[in-house]
């Protein structure tokens, strides 16, 4: 089910979302200390193509919360926000739900990316 549902995620709205978050990266890479929040905009660009079968698992310390408030402040509200209007654009229909879930999903990555993990949903009721 989860194949089915990222390909249909990947053409109504999926591309679009992986596209703005590769930007990101790219911007954040052109300078030397933006390096590793850019490569964590492409391991998040990732997930926004495939987010059926994944979960997020928060944690991190004293340096991802410095980190997510200087990416809340340069990057992170653009990219929740259109991945919140997504969401609900989605969730209009009964079978949009799921999909505007999983941009939920991703808004709320958007907001609080480091320190955060993605997990297959096999593995996360393991841990």
């Amino acid at each position: 089910m989860s194949v089915l549902g990222n390909i249909i995620w990947l053409i109504f709205g999926g591309l679009v979302g992986a596209i703005s978050w590769f930007l990101a990266g790219c911007l954040w890479c052109i300078t030397i200390i933006g390096i590793p929040i850019g490569l964590q905009c492409f391991k998040i660009a990732g997930l926004s193509l495939w987010p059926f079968g994944k979960q997020v698992v928060y944690g991190g310390g004293g340096m991802s919360l410095i980190v997510n408030i200087i990416w809340l402040i340069f990057s992170g509200l653009p990219l929740a926000l259109g991945h919140l209007l997504s969401g609900i654009l989605l969730c209009i229909t009964i079978i949009g739900i799921p999909f505007g879930k999983q941009s939920f999903k991703l808004a709320q990555l958007a907001l609080m990316p480091f320190g955060a993990r993605v997990v297959s949903s096999s593995n996360y009721y393991f841990e």
